[in-house]
């Protein structure tokens, strides 16, 4: 088993992102995870395993050493704490940003702000770094509703074009932090399995930089 490489993925826009770098490093699915219903994929490489789980789990599998690797969002590496694990690597994928967003010339209805939010540890510690007292409110989806209906003054959530707060009258208001993809290492797998993951980073590193580079072309 120490000779098994188990990389942590999770559905959707990462998994997608992340599969032509793999396919640099050789690595290719033998499944498909979206049509597919097992959780542990095969790939044409014989010792490296492939475990789909939710986005938000991913750093928890790879800190407590279900996985070796992972690829987790900088935003869910943020709210777990991300302690436990090496970030070795930014994918630059998976991009987007950090906000705070709410009604266009918002200011304070009181002398304490509601935020709604399923980033709770970011959105809390960016206002203690500002000196500000605000009450969070968790959501766990269409954020966007809550300050239209008075949940909340703002919200805390990740936005690429903005489209859906413009649609819905919002917009973005302060920026908390850049996002993309990490990949992320199981600190004792390093020390055990330390020549298969090493090779592994070197690989994904410069499927990384020709990846950016043919984006700027």
């Amino acid at each position: 088993m120490s000779k098994t490489l188990t990389i942590a993925l999770s559905k959707g826009r990462i998994f997608k992102d992340t599969l032509p770098l793999l396919k640099h490093a050789g690595i290719e699915p033998i499944d498909d995870p979206e049509t597919s219903r097992k959780l542990i994929l095969d790939t044409n490489v014989e010792h490296i395993k492939l475990v789909i789980v939710r986005a938000s789990d991913v750093p928890t599998y790879v800190e407590y050493g279900a996985a070796d690797l992972g690829v987790s969002g900088k935003d869910v590496l943020m709210e777990h704490g991300g302690e436990g694990v090496y970030e070795p690597l930014d994918l630059h994928i998976a991009k987007c940003k950090l906000m705070v967003a709410g009604r266009p010339g918002m200011t304070a209805a009181g002398s304490r702000l509601r935020i709604a939010t399923k980033f709770v540890k970011s959105a809390q510690r960016y206002y203690a770094e500002k000196g500000e007292q605000v009450e969070i409110i968790k959501l766990y989806g269409s954020m966007e509703l809550a300050p239209i209906v008075g949940l909340a003054d703002a919200i805390v959530d990740l936005v690429d074009t903005g489209n859906t707060l413009r649609a819905n009258g919002l917009e973005p208001l302060e920026h908390i932090a850049d996002v993309s993809s990490r990949l992320i290492v199981n600190k004792a797998s390093l020390k055990t399995k330390s020549g298969m993951i090493k090779a592994f980073i070197k690989q994904m590193t410069e499927a990384v930089e020709l990846n950016l580079l043919e984006s700027n072309k």
